[in-house]
């Protein structure tokens, strides 16, 4: 049977549809039982203390009903990415319209006894967020903190070409930097290979307190600033704002919606039928601007006679209505009844049929699109070999090597191995932190005009997308990408990763909730590389250090954090090997690593057990004989690393007696007591490495507080921490570390200070090494750069 979707008739509905979206959506906020308000309304019925946002949930709930319009009317693959705070309602309101909500979570039934649960357990103790949350059905975005709708969107439909990502967005997260710099998104959509997202503009025209800046900019302006970042919009206004009777708001959104999709499949066809992916330029994607009062529907006054309804005071709960101030129930009861709940509902509380036929069926509800449940055709990477790719490493330190120039040879064969589910992501910096073997295999993705010679490594269509300079849509690329189970990466200068911490922590408590959902599937890792590291930043100076993402990030529930500190580029691969694979699915891992030619350590086989075990003794820098040493010397990072083992040769040369055991640490937080952290070492264990007394020098890469914190858990507390000191400038690499007393003279001095007796037997010691601190500030002073006796030393090995 044919459908008209353009009738009065099927409007008649759609409008009845969003009613009711409406009406479940007011009782969410308001509501703890009567939900049909059969009774009279007592306060036993009305929450005590009703939490949640009504600003924008009317015209949500009418965008929604349009969404199930289209998809219905040209059978799409759509699913909705809700970008304005805090309008929770919304997709919950709307999947249990569509009968998702109730399949899969049955206790919540599709009748008058479930919409009593559905209304107590908002924002409400042990029940659901009032934001879009793993919880809500059809969400990958998490509504806490704005800013990234559109990115999500985008990232989303990357090698995904048949889906559409319909992106409702607030027009007080527009104002937002990383919104704003995701229209530029229209820069790497490449129409042939991925699918469409639909910017939708909720311009209800207020913040929390505060006029928005686009209500207060005319169409013609909207329309001239987003034509110039390649959309085109088309605008909705409601006419009818104080009411439910919207036919001539239907009939325009209707227009708006089918010109949209049009405009999306005629793009699409026009490229696949008449271009390849590496010849496909930027088209001029489609979105929306749809105007409407904040708070629409809602109560339009207050007590004072001052507007909600079209104004800010619509943000949260427009009505003073609590179980302990019941002095607007009758506002509340007119207000729910205009929405005509007897047209909604049948006498035991089930949708009525005429309502149930327009929600699309199965897989076409956007509450249970495959994508936003761990994607559609998921599967783990093919991985390369990492042996193949190793450095064969005779004698440790004798050879020096990039470590991100050999690890660029394994992502570039994963790229070729993967050609459709694995990407990566920078801004702007993947040739200076030297991937330089993946443009062997890929150009940089970029639907504008390129312009050889003068741009180099980019194309139409590309596995990296590096060319927008900005953190915040890099990573929220890569977000969209691995939350629907696909595989990347995001590559920055580890200073400006902390642009985006914000953005990690979203993605952690996203991972950490949906975990606890046995109906969401498992999602891929989001690898999260900083390499440009703190000591060696040569010419940009201080601006360019801050290791503090490791601190952050360390602050976050175990399960879901790891951090690689690989000291050497076989290191670099055996972790990759781990991070990209699937027993690292639901984590962030950060790695970090050095882009600098650096002495290589560890043959493959050390690499791999190291990256295995969390940590490892070298024999071959240690003198203790598997007795119990004099000091430990201890290392995680690339420059840490080098630094230590310098000043074990130190030690070595002057004290040939010295017991010294050398402990490399890459997986650091398994150093964690297992009270904190259940993959930490046990106190036999972690004895077995650091000892229960003897002195430890640590050189760290990041600040030293982490250290700290991990030895005060643990019986020997006889830790030294050579970390980040906050004290940098523009200088040489060396210098760097001697500002930080990360340097081999620090260390080695520190050690012989540490072991009772010892510094007092040899005072002429720690004098030779005030004295090389001296001598190397004259010199590069003098010089500009660092000493020769520094960056020609080369490490003697003990053991092998």
């Amino acid at each position: 049977m044919s459908v008209d979707y353009n009738s009065k008739e099927y409007f008649d509905k759609m409008t009845q549809y969003w009613n009711t979206a409406n009406y479940l959506s007011v009782g969410q906020l308001f509501l703890r039982s009567n939900p049909l308000l059969k009774e009279p309304l007592t306060s036993k019925d009305v929450k005590v203390k009703p939490i949640g946002h009504w600003g924008t949930i009317a015209s949500q709930n009418f965008i929604y009903t349009h969404l199930n319009r289209v998809i219905n009317k040209y059978d799409l693959n759509m699913f909705y990415v809700e970008g304005s705070g805090h309008g929770g309602q919304v997709m919950v309101s709307n999947s249990y319209m569509d009968g998702s909500y109730s399949d899969i979570y049955p206790e919540v039934s599709a009748d008058e006894k479930g919409m009593a649960k559905l209304f107590k357990q908002f924002s409400f103790p042990g029940g659901v967020a009032s934001h879009a949350a793993p919880e809500t059905p059809g969400s990958i975005h998490e509504g806490g903190e704005l800013g990234y709708s559109l990115l999500h969107g985008v990232g989303a439909i990357m090698d995904n070409p048949d889906v559409i990502a319909a992106v409702e967005i607030g027009d007080g997260e527009s104002e937002t930097g990383p919104l704003a710099g995701s229209w530029f998104s229209s820069t790497f959509i490449n129409p042939v290979t991925d699918g469409a997202a639909l910017p939708i503009i909720n311009l209800n025209g207020f913040k929390i307190a505060n006029p928005t800046i686009f209500n207060r900019t005319s169409d013609e302006d909207l329309k001239k600033y987003f034509e110039g970042l390649g959309w085109k919009p088309y605008f909705v206004e409601t006419n009818e704002p104080h009411g439910t009777d919207v036919a001539e708001t239907n009939v325009n959104m209707a227009k708006a919606m089918d010109s949209a999709i049009e405009d999306i499949k005629e793009i699409q066809k026009n490229a696949r039928e008449n271009q390849t992916a590496e010849t496909a330029t930027r088209p001029q994607w489609p979105m929306i601007i749809f105007r409407s009062p904040k708070g629409w529907t809602g109560p339009e006054y207050n007590a004072e006679g001052l507007p909600i309804e079209g104004s800010f005071r619509a943000h949260q709960v427009p009505l003073p209505l609590s179980a302990d101030d019941m002095g607007t129930a009758n506002e509340f009861i007119k207000w729910m009844e205009s929405y005509k709940p007897e047209d909604s509902f049948n006498e035991d509380g089930t949708l009525k049929d005429y309502l149930k036929e327009l929600a699309p069926k199965g897989d076409q509800r956007m509450s249970v699109n495959p994508i936003t449940n761990g994607g559609i055709d998921a599967k783990p990477l093919d991985l390369p070999d990492y042996r193949d790719y190793a450095l064969d490493v005779q004698t440790p330190g004798s050879t020096k090597a990039q470590d991100m120039v050999i690890w660029s040879s394994w992502v570039r064969d994963t790229m070729k191995m993967n050609p459709t589910n694995f990407r990566a992501f920078g801004p702007d910096e993947t040739w200076s932190n030297r991937l330089w073997h993946v443009f062997e295999t890929t150009g940089r993705q970029w639907e504008r005009e390129i312009d050889p010679p003068y741009d180099a490594y980019m194309a139409h269509y590309g596995r990296l997308i590096d060319s927008q300079l900005s953190e915040h849509s890099d990573e929220g690329w890569l977000e969209g990408y691995v939350l629907t189970g696909r595989h990347g990466f995001f590559a920055t200068y580890e200073a400006f990763g902390r642009v985006v911490d914000s953005m990690l922590t979203q993605h952690f408590k996203w991972l950490r909730k949906a975990s606890e959902l046995e109906w969401r599937k498992p999602v891929p890792a989001l690898n999260f590389i900083d390499s440009s590291t703190v000591f060696q930043q040569d010419h940009n100076g201080y601006t360019h250090q801050d290791p503090g993402m490791i601190t952050h990030l360390s602050e976050k529930k175990p399960e879901f954090i790891r951090e690689y500190f690989p000291g050497d580029a076989n290191t670099l691969l055996a972790t990759a090997n781990v991070a990209f694979g699937k027993e690292s699915y639901e984590k962030i891992n950060l790695i970090t690593t050095s882009k600098q030619p650096r002495p290589q350590w560890f043959t493959i086989d050390e690499a791999t057990d190291l990256v295995k075990n969390g940590l490892g003794r070298m024999d071959w820098a240690s003198t203790d004989q598997d007795g119990e040493p004099d000091v430990v010397m201890a290392s995680a990072g690339v420059e840490p690393t080098e630094e230590t083992m310098a000043a074990i040769d130190i030690l070595h040369e002057h004290f040939p007696e010295l017991k010294i055991r050398y402990i490399n640490v890459v997986d650091l937080l398994k150093l964690r007591n297992p009270k904190l952290d259940p993959r930490g070492l046990s106190d036999e264990e972690f004895n077995s490495y650091f000892t229960a007394d003897k002195p430890v020098i640590f050189a760290f890469h990041g600040f030293e507080d982490i250290i700290r914190t991990i030895f005060f858990d643990r019986e020997n507390k006889n830790v030294s921490v050579h970390g980040y000191r906050e004290n940098g400038d523009i200088t040489t690499p060396f210098d760097m570390r001697v500002l930080n007393q990360l340097d081999r003279f620090d260390l080695a001095k520190q050690a012989v200070e540490q072991i009772p007796g010892m510094a007092e037997k040899n005072p002429e010691f720690i004098q030779e090494m005030n004295d090389w601190i001296d001598k190397h500030n004259h010199y590069i002073r003098e010089e500009g750069t660092d000493l020769p006796e520094v960056t020609n030393w080369v490490f003697k090995p003990v053991n092998k």
